[in-house]
């Protein structure tokens, strides 16, 4: 008998949408098939020193800044927890700082994750051209340098399936 293709799991959580949808699916992914399940939030440093370096910021509001995205992450990580919580699963988070694809990475090799769950967005067919955010070439990233499955979620109305589950 072979072991479960799917035991621990890391969700990349940013606060969009979608990496919120990506979490309320591994929580339910979690519940059905007996998973362990880590959520990450990483504050992207890399960037707030580029933009530092640039002048964009001065090194006191790249401070400042840093300091509410810290705030920001540790809200969407206690949110997910609060989900996990309402279906009766145990969830590990994780607060890392540093450039966003690397530390999902980093995170789901610490972990010994078999799968990265990540939130897509739905694109609408009749774009004649795709428009990438920084959230989906932080997605690009982790698909094309992880060591191990990536799931992307786009079903929208997980948060239905979510309530019902």
């Amino acid at each position: 008998m072979i072991k479960p293709l799917i035991q621990k799991i890391i969700v990349a959580v940013n606060g969009s949408d979608q990496s919120i949808r990506a979490a309320m699916y591994s929580i339910l992914f979690a519940k059905q098939f007996n998973c362990t399940v880590k959520a990450v939030y990483v504050v992207d440093t890399a960037a707030l020193k580029q933009l530092t370096m640039t002048k964009f910021f001065v090194k006191d509001e790249s401070k400042k800044y840093e300091e509410n995205l810290i705030k920001d992450g540790n809200k969407y990580l206690e949110y997910i927890t609060t989900l996990a919580k309402e279906k009766g699963i145990k969830i590990e988070t994780q607060l890392r700082r540093g450039t966003p694809w690397s530390e999902i990475l980093r995170a789901g090799e610490e972990f010994g994750a078999d799968t990265i769950f990540l939130g897509g967005r739905v694109h609408d067919s009749s774009q004649l051209s795709y428009t990438h955010d920084i959230a989906s070439a932080t997605n690009i990233e982790i698909l094309a340098n992880a060591k191990c499955n990536v799931l992307v979620v786009r079903q929208k109305e997980i948060e239905k399936l979510f309530k019902i589950g």
